[in-house]
């Protein structure tokens, strides 16, 4: 169905895709979504593509996304660096933009370079329902590349029932040791 502002696509009486309508005639549109399974084949398409140039000039692919993947190529190269950064793309289409750019910019301040990790801050951002410009800080002096667990998310995990580590074993082999004659 065309309507003044969108095109909805239905395949029987389901919605399989709403876009904004174009208003110039001739006019094309590509989303960089459609293209993301073909591009993790072929990771050094994206840099060139028009939709990542489309979805530049829209806002969906923002200078947060560009700083990420920056990072990502120098970390991991080219070919899996781009690959790396289609993959937290392909996150777009289970999380909310917002959330995902929010994962993004917190990874980001980790150097936590991976897919798994902007997943995993994109989703506490939507558990917490956070703006986007709020990430959580690496611990000063840490030397780590994972962020800290937020307070709400410590309060909600099971009590540790594991007995404490113990050096007793380590104490009884330094006995034996001093026990033993010396040659």
């Amino acid at each position: 169905m065309l309507h003044v502002s969108e095109l909805v696509v239905y395949d029987g009486r389901e919605e399989v895709a709403r876009h904004e309508r174009l208003i110039a005639k001739g006019g094309t549109r590509l989303e960089l979504d459609h293209y993301l399974e073909a591009l993790v084949r072929k990771p050094g398409a994206l840099p060139g593509a028009t939709a990542l140039d489309q979805a530049r000039s829209a806002g969906r692919f923002t200078p947060v996304h560009d700083a990420w993947w920056d990072a990502a190529v120098k970390a991991h190269g080219d070919r899996d660096g781009t690959r790396a950064l289609i993959e937290v793309l392909l996150l777009g289409w289970n999380l909310p933009h917002e959330h995902l750019v929010t994962g993004l910019a917190a990874a980001l301040r980790t150097g936590a370079l991976t897919a798994d990790a902007v997943a995993l801050e994109a989703r506490k951002a939507a558990d917490t329902d956070t703006a986007p410009a709020e990430a959580p800080e690496p611990l000063a002096g840490s030397r780590t590349s994972i962020a800290p667990l937020p307070a709400a998310v410590r309060a909600r995990l099971p009590p540790d029932k594991r007995p404490l580590p113990s050096v007793a074993h380590y104490d009884q082999l330094l006995r034996l040791r001093r026990d033993r004659p010396t040659p």
